[in-house]
């Protein structure tokens, strides 16, 4: 067998691991379960949809990959979509509508693989020090901020889950926070960031 088939195997393995995981989030019993609580919807189902999109990351053509890599020049341009994008899906509007709108459930399951999966597996290899650092710590002050808005506002935020969802939501963003602010110290302390591993 050859390097080229084992590559080809290889991908097209992860593009059916990708196919069936984005089948399984979509069949109206998971849907119903992941979607049930702000909770569940940001910290499970948006996971789990950009697990799709990294899976996806070797399945574009190498022709396609090395024309983007000509715009996304040491990961950057990657990490800033995969940070806009992800910004937008933390919003309550965004969380609301994806539950009530169909062509808002739509955008998402398309725009979180798409736009947050692949261009994160595809720009974090390639990514340096200094920028994998200042995506990780934009990604811990995202998680405090908006786990503070929900952890503190008094009122509901998104009409079709509760009150104590989002309080509990706001409390477990936190606490993301903070596990990020840890690893990452520790790794500094006593560990490397390779900027060749994924």
């Amino acid at each position: 067998m050859t390097v080229e088939s084992m590559i080809g195997q290889w991908r097209s393995h992860r593009a059916a691991a990708a196919a069936l995981l984005f089948c399984a989030l979509l069949t109206p019993p998971v849907k119903h379960v992941l979607e049930a609580s702000m909770t569940a919807q940001m910290l499970l189902q948006m996971p789990l949809l950009v697990c799709v999109g990294w899976l996806l990351r070797r399945a574009p053509p190498e022709r396609f990959l090395s024309i983007t890599a000509a715009w996304n020049h040491g990961g950057i341009a990657g990490l800033v979509l995969a940070s806009v994008a992800a910004a937008v899906w933390m919003l309550p509007r965004s969380l609301d509508a994806a539950v009530a709108l169909p062509w808002a459930a739509v955008a998402k399951y398309l725009s979180v693989p798409l736009l947050i999966g692949v261009p994160l597996a595809v720009s974090w290899p390639r990514a340096g020090f200094i920028v994998r650092g200042v995506f990780l710590v934009e990604f811990v002050a995202t998680s405090y901020r908006v786990g503070w808005l929900y952890l503190s506002w008094p009122e509901r935020l998104c009409s079709n889950y509760l009150l104590g969802d989002q309080q509990r939501l706001g409390e477990y963003l936190v606490l993301i926070g903070a596990a990020l602010c840890a690893a990452i110290g520790c790794k500094l302390l006593w560990g490397r960031f390779d900027s060749g591993r994924v």
